[in-house]
């Protein structure tokens, strides 16, 4: 399987981005090649600007024209807790708050009731909130401030990408874009023949 065609451009981050990554809490994580940001061949047949996440594979694809994505690592949920079906983006917010919900508060807290955004908040910098109808799911495509979790079933149903990645992502996608994620057990190169070079 051919890794990449070319690796994407860097994120354009904002001079407030730059001040609150400066100085994260946290490590930087050395994430594996695989799972930083690429441009690959995409054979499925997704519109642009819909994104796909392979929760098997932990790759989150923005689909491009003619024939292409960009492809970013992911950490996804555990599979009993994590969102699969298709949805679209009702909101978009930078440098996010954290509200625990009660499931997360009884499982892993206890926290503040809310957690401003900045670098040590779990949302990191951009937060991508999935809606099915008018409803939101409570399930996100986000930053994290745990980077070496990156290409792992490890959040409470949420997709992670590295801050670098969520800005870039962020900075292309659209209010009321379609997010489809996969289930376990299905992935993006399902069906598409010898033509896959992701």
């Amino acid at each position: 399987m051919q890794a990449t065609l070319s690796p994407s451009t860097d994120a354009s981050m904002t001079p407030r981005d730059r001040q609150l990554l400066a100085h994260t809490p946290y490590a930087q994580a050395k994430v594996s090649e695989q799972y930083l940001r690429h441009i690959v061949d995409y054979p499925r047949k997704e519109q642009p600007g819909t994104i796909l996440v392979d929760t098997d594979a932990r790759y989150l694809y923005l689909v491009l024209p003619e024939g292409k994505a960009i492809r970013y690592g992911v950490a996804v949920g555990e599979e009993a807790m994590a969102f699969s079906g298709v949805a679209r983006v009702g909101r978009l917010a930078e440098w996010p708050d954290w509200v625990p919900t009660a499931d997360i508060q009884a499982r892993l807290g206890p926290y503040p009731a809310r957690v401003p955004g900045g670098p040590a908040n779990p949302l990191g910098a951009r937060g991508i909130y999935l809606y099915v109808g008018n409803k939101d799911t409570l399930y996100r495509i986000h930053g994290t401030n745990q980077p070496e979790y990156i290409g792992q079933a490890i959040s409470s149903g949420c997709i992670r990408m590295r801050n670098e990645d969520v800005i870039d992502l962020y900075d292309r996608v659209k209010l009321g874009s379609t997010v489809v994620v996969l289930p376990p057990g299905q992935n993006a190169q399902a069906g598409a023949g010898a033509r896959w070079r992701g």
